[in-house]
């Protein structure tokens, strides 16, 4: 008889062990996140702007921002985030506790792609770039146009030409908040 040395098993004697583990906080739990919440969305004939998700010491922070053509009220978010409860409890992507935010991109909505950039041609925007273009790197103006895979924004208080630029470059870019000028108003 053979004894093996100790702490070494005999081939037929290791045991096969499986184990299944869900990803906390990687891209993983983001990716299903989000394809529930494009669905939710989507089936309401609403946008997903934006997806946030932060692990915290109590569980982890989910933040939609939501809205659709005309402005997201109150109740609209309301069923949105009671559709997300009820499937995020069903299909469970995150195996902690989890606190569901629901909101409005707001007034200072991020830009994201091409669509948004032409949905709001003649509002004023802020675009950051992730290198210089044309030895600059921030911009505030009004957005003029979208052409060649470009946007064109007036910068209004420089002279020359709109500034062009690269849809691939852009890193950021948000609407600025715009007050209506009051008239006949102010000190004299």
């Amino acid at each position: 008889m053979v004894v093996p040395a100790r702490g070494v098993a005999p081939e037929w004697a290791r045991p096969t062990l499986f184990f299944r583990r869900k990803r906390l906080g990687g891209e993983g739990v983001k990716d299903a996140i989000r394809r529930i919440a494009e669905r939710v969305t989507a089936g309401r004939g609403y946008e997903l702007v934006d997806l946030e998700v932060k692990r915290e010491p109590k569980g982890h922070r989910l933040r939609l921002f939501v809205d659709k053509e005309g402005g997201i009220g109150l109740d609209d978010l309301q069923s949105v985030s009671e559709e997300m409860s009820a499937i995020l409890d069903a299909e469970d992507p995150v195996d902690s506790s989890y606190t569901l935010e629901v909101s409005s991109p707001g007034l200072d909505r991020p830009l994201r792609g091409e669509a948004d950039y032409r949905r709001f041609l003649g509002r004023r925007a802020r675009i950051s770039s992730y290198e210089p273009v044309e030895g600059r790197r921030h911009w505030t103006g009004r957005l003029v146009s979208v052409e060649d895979g470009a946007v064109n924004l007036d910068l209004e208080h420089e002279d020359g030409a709109p500034a062009r630029i690269p849809l691939d470059k852009i890193a950021h870019g948000r609407l600025e908040v715009e007050f209506p000028k009051a008239e006949g108003r102010g000190r004299a």
